[in-house]
C-alpha cells in the first residue's frame, strides 16, 4: 500500500501578514513530501505545489511541533458523543484560548479513567488547511503531531522552511511534554532538564545541522525530510477525531479508481470489456433465437398431434385446450365421468369421511362438492388433506361445511 507524507507549513501567528498567515493559505504555497511503496523505504520526496501532489493509497498529513499543544489530563468517563465536551470542560483552566476554538484529540492508547495525553491545536486553521487540501483532490486519512510526549527522551533541531527568516529551533520531547523555543538567547539551555538522560535521542534537520551541533557541543543525527516525515507517520496518533474524523473516504477511493480507468493506460483493459460485452450480447441473443425455435418445433408437434387425432378440428387455435375439449366431449359420448363429475368426488370424499356422522347436506356444482359436517375436527379435516391432497384433490373448510374440488390448471392444489 503506497502512502503519501505531507508536511504542513507552520501556522504564523506573530505576523498575520506573511506567508502561511490566512487559513489555508499553506496549501497554495510549495507543500514537503514523500512518497512511500510500503511505509518504510522512500519512493520520491520533494516539494510542489498541493495540485501536484503524487497521488497514493493513503495520506497523512504531519504538524509541525509547534502547532500542537499537549495536556495531561485523567481521560473522562463519557460516552463518545459527550467525550469532546468533557474534554474541553477539564482543559477550561489549562489552556489560554477559548477551548471552543481548539480542536482536542486523545492519545492513542486512552482508556477511560487513567491518565493521558490531549492534543490541542487551532481548529479553525487545521479545518482550512484540510478542506483546501480536498479541493485539490487529496483527502488526508491521518493527522499526526511532528513529535509527541514519549519515554525516549527526544531533541529535534529544526528550521521552519516557510519561514521568511530562518531560525534554528529546538523542540523537545519527554515523558513530560512536548516544548519548542529558539537556540538564540542566554536562556534557551536552560530550558532542557537537568540532568539529561544518557540515551537522549539528538536529530537534526540537514539546514540545521551545523548550528545544533556548535549549540549542543556534540554530533547529532542528521535527518532529512523523507526520513523525519515517514517516522512521524509511523507513530499511533491520529489528530483526525471528533469533528475532524475523516469520512466518505470509500467514495474518494471510488471517485478516483474512475478516474485512473478513463486514463490512456487503461485503454486495452475499457476495450477488452467492451469486446466481452458484446461476446455476451450476442451469446444471449443466439441462445434466445434457439430457445424460440425449440418452442416453435414443440407448438407444431401438438397442433400436428391434435388435427391426428381429432381431424374434425379446423383451425387450431390453443392446441391445448381444444385437445382437452374434444377429450371431454370423447368422454362424455362414451357414458364415462370426468375426474370433476359427480361420482369421483362421491368415491373421494367416501373413502376419507369419518364413520358415524353423516353429512347433512349434499350439494354438487360446477365441479365443487359441499358436504355438510357440523361438529367436525381440525384434526379430521387435516387427516382428509393429507390423504387427499397428494393426490391432487383440494380441501376447503368453511364453519360447518367441507367442500372438495379437483383443480383445473396443474399445481393449482394446495
Amino acid at each position: 500500500m503506497s502512502l503519501l507524507v505531507i508536511q504542513l507549513p507552520t501556522r504564523t501567528r506573530l505576523h498575520p501578514q506573511s506567508r502561511g498567515s490566512a487559513p489555508g493559505a499553506g496549501v497554495r504555497a510549495e507543500l514537503g513530501f514523500v512518497l512511500s511503496p510500503d511505509g518504510q523505504s522512500i519512493q520520491s520526496e520533494g516539494q510542489c505545489a498541493a495540485s501536484l501532489l503524487p497521488k497514493a493509497t493513503a495520506v497523512v498529513a504531519v504538524l509541525a511541533p509547534a502547532d500542537v499543544a499537549f495536556h495531561r489530563l485523567t481521560c473522562p468517563k463519557a460516552p463518545a458523543a459527550r467525550l469532546r465536551a468533557a474534554l474541553a470542560g477539564i482543559l477550561e483552566e489549562q489552556v489560554l484560548d477559548d477551548v471552543e476554538q481548539l480542536h482536542l484529540s486523545l492519545a492513542p492508547d486512552a482508556r477511560p479513567g487513567d491518565e493521558t495525553w490531549v492534543a490541542a491545536i487551532d481548529r479553525e486553521w487545521l479545518t482550512a488547511e484540510l478542506a483546501a487540501l480536498e479541493t485539490v483532490g487529496v483527502v488526508v486519512d491521518r493527522v499526526v503531531p511532528g513529535l509527541w510526549p514519549d519515554v525516549q527522551a527526544h531533541g529535534h533541531f529544526h528550521v521552519p522552511y516557510d519561514d521568511d527568516k530562518p531560525k534554528t529551533l529546538l523542540t523537545w520531547a519527554d515523558a513530560q511534554g512536548v516544548s519548542t523555543w529558539p537556540l538564540q538567547g542566554s536562556l534557551s539551555r536552560g530550558l532542557l532538564p537537568e540532568p539529561l538522560a544518557d540515551n537522549t535521542l539528538w536529530t537534526a534537520d540537514p539546514a540545521a545541522a551545523a548550528p545544533a551541533e556548535r549549540w549542543l557541543g556534540q554530533p547529532v543525527q542528521v535527518l532529512g525530510m523523507g526520513a523525519r516525515l515517514l517516522a512521524s507517520a509511523q507513530s499511533g496518533w491520529n489528530l483526525r477525531q471528533f469533528e475532524l474524523a475523516a469520512r466518505h473516504r470509500g467514495l474518494a477511493l471510488l471517485r478516483d479508481a474512475g478516474k485512473q480507468f478513463l486514463t490512456p493506460g487503461w485503454r486495452p483493459v475499457r476495450l477488452g470489456l467492451i469486446g466481452l460485452l458484446l461476446a455476451n450480447l450476442a451469446g444471449l441473443n443466439a441462445w434466445a433465437w434457439m430457445q424460440r425455435n425449440e418452442l416453435q418445433v414443440r407448438r407444431t408437434a401438438v397442433a400436428n398431434l391434435l388435427r391426428t387425432t381429432h381431424p374434425q378440428v379446423r383451425a387450431v387455435l390453443d392446441a391445448p385446450l381444444q385437445m382437452a375439449r374434444e377429450n371431454d366431449l370423447l368422454r362424455a359420448s362414451a357414458g364415462r365421468p370426468g375426474d370433476t363429475d359427480l361420482e369421483p368426488l362421491l368415491q373421494a370424499a367416501a373413502s376419507v369421511w369419518p364413520e358415524g356422522r353423516p353429512p347433512q347436506v349434499l350439494r354438487y356444482e360446477n365441479g365443487r362438492l359441499s358436504l355438510g359436517a357440523p361438529g367436525i375436527g381440525a384434526d379430521e379435516i387435516s387427516r382428509m388433506k393429507a390423504t387427499l391432497e397428494p393426490a391432487g384433490w383440494r380441501i376447503d373448510q368453511t364453519d360447518n361445511q367441507v367442500t372438495l374440488s379437483r383443480p383445473t390448471t396443474p399445481g393449482a392444489a394446495r
